[in-house]
């Protein structure tokens, strides 16, 4: 879903939200997934995070025919990929504080530009401890609020709506899932733990949890798609 300014002034996107879980499952599979889904941006968790990660960051995007915008190491596995079409002005990253024998989690949150928009995209990976979960998800309400422009975030929250994380990261944003659509796992769907939110001067035009046999052998989570329209930045050729 791409192109300029439509007649009312919108400007359409294409967003994804995926876990890839660490690129352990099919390859192969995973790039059909996502090129058949093509969006614009790609938020991704459990994306490279060690050893090479930048060459391994860059050889994700390639077989998605995306490009590295964000992430990797500093947003501790939470990746930004995006087409050609997007420009990344500005990143900052936030690190949650290390519980001992925890895994060391973060969040990205970028501001980006298409021709006629202006937006912020967020991604974020809470922990899989109930305990930790809470903290992290108020640590992480508060770098949302830094956003300069309509905010759209793609997680996995490890927890279910209702839950105090969910309620937190979801307060004041448009949730267009559904609740009776689980995203994980692949191998037996049973819970909704993934989510993209978005400001509500966006319009969702379209949510899906894709299922195909493909997305089932690319990762144990379900990627979820949102065509979206961004209010248009009037002032903007001003600012360039």
């Amino acid at each position: 879903m791409s192109g300029g300014t439509g007649a009312d002034g919108h400007v359409p996107l294409r967003v994804a939200s995926y876990n890839i879980h660490t690129q352990r499952d099919d390859t192969v599979a995973l790039a059909q997934v996502v090129r058949e889904i093509a969006p614009d941006v790609l938020i991704v968790q459990e994306g490279p995070r060690r050893f090479r990660w930048r060459e391994k960051s860059a050889a994700l995007a390639r077989s998605f025919g995306m490009v590295v915008a964000a992430g990797g190491l500093p947003g501790l596995g939470n990746l930004l990929l995006t087409t050609l079409r997007v420009r990344v002005h500005h990143t900052a990253y936030a690190r949650y504080p290390l519980t001992p024998g925890r895994h060391l989690r973060g969040t990205f949150l970028s501001d980006c530009e298409v021709p006629g928009a202006r937006f912020s995209v967020a991604g974020a990976h809470l922990a899989t401890d109930p305990v930790e979960r809470p903290a992290q998800a108020r640590l992480l309400k508060e770098h949302l609020a830094a956003a300069r422009h309509p905010l759209i975030f793609g997680g996995d929250l490890n927890d279910t709506p209702g839950s105090d994380a969910w309620r937190t990261v979801a307060a004041g944003l448009a949730d267009p899932g559904d609740d009776e659509c689980p995203t994980f796992s692949c191998r037996a769907p049973s819970r909704r733990i993934d989510a993209i939110f978005v400001d509500r001067r966006i319009t969702v035009v379209r949510h899906e949890v894709p299922d195909t046999p493909q997305v089932r052998r690319a990762s144990d989570h379900f990627p979820l798609v949102a065509d979206l329209l961004l209010p248009a930045d009037t002032g903007l050729d001003k600012r360039v």
